[in-house]
């Protein structure tokens, strides 16, 4: 049967009766694209035991095309008349839980209902109907097309939760999914902060005319494995605040933006114990941010932390 949710027609005439303009800080681009979906269906590499977490489902499209392959898709949607409007078009589907909320707001713990919220049947989990909380953590996957303005914040979210997702298969922009799977020589604060977690992959090219409407740029079929322990084995938040500090003024030599970024962030150091710590990480001074691997960052860290 064809996914009854993707031709333009049906978007334009279903947010008409909805009165709802797509807006651009919601990033509300509804994909039209059967190609498209196919991609983003092939790499999540489901099974009927699979459960998957979708952020921003929209009108229904990829949601539909999930309850067909996996074992039970929770969607959770923050405008109020797509998630009842979704209520509407799956009403008690078995295989399908509809949370109306802000998905930075939940930790997937709630979700899947390891904090109490539960796993419910087609049905919001609410207060007058409690769910019975989950006794073992659940095995999940992230599908979505990502809402372009939550892109980073909802990777982080997943990635630094204390419930990871085994694999992640989203839709972002074209450039956030080359920055992300980015290799020394045009590495960024993002591409580590995700790295550090998962080993990202490009898989498809997705044209800006298969949205409607049609945003400003090509998206990117983007697949996160999740590694089974961080890629760094010291504690990530001081290192990514050390990383973020030469990448605050990436243009500059790392014997110049490593002091420059710390005193920034309130840690001080001058630009001689600066290159003493970068020499003896075996990372030259005069290298910039972009050009540094995860492991010589660690080295760095190691060494400006030395005294601790």
């Amino acid at each position: 049967m064809e996914n009854p949710y993707i031709t333009p027609t049906r978007v334009r005439a279903a947010l008409r009766a909805l009165e709802l303009r797509p807006t651009r800080g919601m990033g509300q681009n509804f994909l039209i694209d059967s190609d498209a979906l196919d991609a983003i269906i092939g790499a999540a590499e489901l099974t009927p035991d699979t459960t998957v977490i979708e952020v921003g489902p929209g009108l229904g499209v990829l949601t539909w095309e999930l309850l067909s392959h996996a074992g039970h898709v929770v969607a959770v949607e923050l405008d109020r008349r797509l998630a009842e409007r979704l209520h509407q078009e799956f009403v008690d589907h078995p295989k399908l839980t509809i949370i109306q909320s802000d998905i930075l707001n939940l930790t997937p713990s709630q979700i899947l209902g390891v904090e109490g919220w539960g796993l419910g049947v087609g049905n919001q989990p609410s207060a007058a109907h409690p769910p019975t909380p989950n006794p073992q953590p659940l095995r999940y996957k992230v599908v979505a097309n990502l809402p372009y303005a939550i892109t980073s914040a909802a990777l982080r979210h997943f990635l630094e939760a204390a419930h990871k997702p085994e694999l992640m298969v989203v839709l972002v922009q074209w450039e956030v999914a080359e920055r992300i799977a980015a290799r020394p020589g045009d590495l960024s604060v993002l591409a580590h902060s995700v790295q550090i977690y998962a080993e990202p992959e490009i898989l498809a090219r997705v044209p800006a005319s298969s949205f409607w409407p049609a945003p400003a740029v090509d998206s990117a079929v983007l697949r996160l494995r999740i590694r089974p322990r961080p890629a760094v084995d010291i504690e990530i938040t001081p290192l990514l605040r050390l990383i973020k500090a030469g990448f605050l003024q990436a243009r500059k030599k790392l014997s110049n933006a490593l002091p420059t970024g710390l005193a920034a962030m309130g840690e001080r150091i001058d630009k001689q114990q600066a290159i003493a710590a970068l020499e003896a990480a075996g990372v030259d001074p005069n290298r910039r941010a972009e050009t540094v691997t995860l492991d010589e960052w660690v080295r760095v860290y190691r060494q400006v932390h030395a005294d601790e």
